[in-house]
C-alpha cells in the first residue's frame, strides 16, 4: 500500500516520524508525499500546547477528506495527541481508523494493516471534560471530551541504531534522539505524561547510528532530548555526555555537532570541556530558561535564580570563547506581575543573548500550573492581554539590541548553514494573524514547499531519504516548537 505522512511538532517527533515510516518501508509498504494517492494517511500529533492540538486536529481533518475524494481507504493518528485523547479522537472523528500513542510506534505496522483493535483504549481515572478545537476555535462535535489525566502505565519505547529510519530532512543534517522522556515537573508542562521517564540511550548505540548518517552523507547532527544535558544520568553514568560528545567527534565524514534542549542544572564543566576541546561540537548553547523572576521560576517550579543564571551563563561564556547563546521565555504565567516582566527584560538587557524567542503561556489540563490559576473567566478574560504583553516584549528594543545576529552561511557558531537561519522576528508575526488565516496561508506554503521538494528529491534514502513529510520547510520552527517544555 502506498502511505502517506503528515509529521506535526517538534524534531524530536520528527524522529518517531521517520522511524514509522522506516517501520512500513520494511513492511513492504510504498512512500508516497501524494496525500491524494496514498492508501493509508498517518498524522503523527503534537499536543503539548492548545495551538499545537489545534494545529493537529486540523490536519486529521483535513486527511480525513481525503477518505471521501481521494485513495485513502485508512487514516492513523499517532504521536501526543494520540497519547492524551485516544479515546477522545476517535469517539469524536470518526474517520480515524486507528491510534498510536507514543510509547507504541512498532506498531505502526499493525495499525496499517490490520486495524486498531491491538490499540483499545484504557479505561480513563477520574475523567476531566475538554474541548477538541479546529484552529478557528469551533469545536469537532458539539460535546464535551474526556481527558485522560493519567494512565496505567507511561510510554517506555524507545528506539535503537538497528531501528529501520526513513530520514524526512535534506541530505546534510539529520536530528538523533539520545534519550526520551523527562523526570522533570515544571508546573506548565505535561510532556512527563505524555512520553514518561527519562531514559537514555546506551552511548554505543548512538554512535552506531551516527556512523551510519555519517555513510550516508549526513554531515551535521543535531542531538536531542527532552533534557540533553541529563543524558546518562537516568543510568548512574557521571559525565556520560561529554564521553559521548568526544566519540562522536572521532566520527569520520561528520562536520558538525549540534546540542539541542539544556537545562540549567546539568551544564557541567566537562560538557563545557568536550564542546571546547571538540573539532566539530558547535559552541551554540540553547538553553530555555522560561523566565527570569525568581518569584516565578519558583511558581513555575523551575530551578535556580536570577543571579545563578547569569552565572552560569558568563562561566558558559568564559570556557567558550565565542558561544552563540539562545533562550526562551513565558510571559503570562499565572501570577505573574508587571514587575516580573520587567525583572526578565532587565536580565536579557543584561546578558544580550544571540537569539530570544518569547511564548505566550499555554493553560493545560493536568498540569500543576492548572491549578494556580485565577479561574477560567478571568484566565479567558486574561488571555488578550497575555497575548498582547508577548507581541509588546518581541517589539521591544531591548529585545531587539539583545538578540543580535550573528548567523551566517558556513558559520560554525551559528545555526545551519542557509537551512537553519534565524526566522524567529517573521515567525512571531505571521503567528498575529488570526488563526484560520494563519493556517489556510501555511497550508499554502506547505504545498508550495512539498512541490518544490518533490521536483528536487530524485531517489529515496535508505535509513536516510523519502518524501518530505513535514507541514513546514525545517527552519528555526524546529528549534522553538519544544522550547517552553
Amino acid at each position: 500500500m502506498k502511505i502517506g505522512m503528515i509529521s506535526l511538532g517538534c524534531p524530536k517527533n520528527l524522529v518517531d516520524s521517520e522511524v514509522m515510516l522506516g517501520l512500513a518501508r520494511r513492511a513492504g509498504h510504498e512512500l508516497t508525499s501524494d496525500a491524494a494517492q496514498a492508501d493509508v494517511l498517518i498524522v503523527n500529533t503534537c499536543a503539548f500546547i492548545d495551538g499545537a492540538r489545534r494545529e493537529s486536529i486540523d490536519a486529521i481533518l483535513e486527511m480525513a477528506e481525503f477518505k471521501k475524494r481521494g485513495a485513502c481507504r485508512r487514516l492513523v493518528v499517532a504521536g501526543c495527541m494520540a497519547e492524551r485523547y485516544r479515546d477522545e479522537l476517535r469517539a469524536e472523528i470518526p474517520e480515524i481508523d486507528a491510534v498510536v500513542g507514543t510509547g507504541e510506534v512498532p506498531q505502526i505496522v499493525e495499525a496499517i494493516d490490520a486495524g486498531s483493535a491491538a490499540h483499545a483504549s484504557r479505561a480513563p481515572q477520574q475523567p476531566t471534560y475538554v474541548p477538541l478545537l479546529r484552529s478557528n476555535g469551533e469545536p469537532v462535535r458539539p460535546t464535551a471530551r474526556r481527558l485522560r489525566p493519567g494512565a496505567d502505565s507511561l510510554p517506555t519505547y524507545l528506539y535503537d541504531a538497528d531501528t529501520p529510519r526513513l530520514l524526512a530532512t535534506p541530505r546534510h543534517y539529520a536530528y538523533v534522539k539520545i534519550a526520551e522522556g523527562c523526570d522533570y515537573t515544571c508546573a506548565f508542562c505535561i510532556i512527563p505524561r505524555l512520553r514518561g521517564r527519562y531514559r537514555s540511550r546506551p552511548a554505543d548505540e548512538i554512535v552506531r547510528e551516527a556512523a551510519h548518517l555519517a555513510s550516508l552523507g549526513v554531515k551535521e547532527l543535531l542531538l536531542v532530548s527532552q533534557d540533553t544535558t541529563f543524558y546518562g544520568i537516568d543510568r548512574g553514568e557521571r559525565g556520560a555526555l561529554a564521553r559521548l560528545l568526544r566519540a562522536l567527534d572521532r566520527i569520520d565524514g561528520l562536520e558538525w555537532i549540534r546540542l539541542l534542549y539544556l537545562y540549567p542544572t546539568t551544564i557541567g564543566d566537562e560538557i563545557l570541556e568536550a564542546i571546547g576541546e571538540s573539532g566539530k561540537v558547535c559552541r551554540y548553547i540553547d538553553l530555555p530558561l522560561q523566565h527570569a523572576s525568581d518569584r516565578v521560576l519558583a511558581r513555575m517550579k523551575r530551578p535556580g535564580t536570577r543571579a545563578a543564571y547569569e552565572r552560569l551563563l558568563e562561566r558558559i561564556r568564559t570556557r567558550l570563547p565565542g558561544v552563540t547563546l539562545r533562550t526562551t521565555f513565558i510571559v503570562g504565567f499565572p501570577g505573574e506581575t508587571e514587575r516580573d516582566v520587567a525583572d526578565m527584560l532587565g536580565f536579557v538587557e543584561a546578558v544580550r543573548f544571540d537569539h530570544v524567542g518569547v511564548f505566550t503561556y499555554s493553560h493545560e489540563d493536568g498540569t500543576a500550573a492548572h491549578a494556580l490559576s485565577e479561574g477560567g473567566k478571568q484566565r479567558r478574560d486574561n488571555h488578550e492581554e497575555h497575548g498582547q504583553k508577548r507581541r509588546a516584549l518581541d517589539e521591544d528594543d531591548v529585545f531587539r539590541r539583545a538578540a543580535r545576529e550573528v548567523d551566517a552561511p558556513g558559520r560554525r557558531d551559528g545555526h545551519l548553514q542557509t537551512e537553519l537561519l534565524d526566522r524567529a522576528h517573521d515567525e512571531r508575526h505571521e503567528q498575529r494573524e488570526p488563526p484560520e488565516e494563519s493556517g489556510a496561508r501555511r497550508r499554502e506554503e506547505a504545498a508550495d514547499a512539498d512541490a518544490e521538494k518533490t521536483r528536487e528529491q530524485d531517489e529515496i534514502r535508505e535509513v536516510g531519504e523519502q518524501p518530505d513529510v513535514r507541514r513546514h520547510p525545517p527552519d528555526q520552527r524546529d528549534f522553538e516548537k519544544q522550547d517552553q517544555e
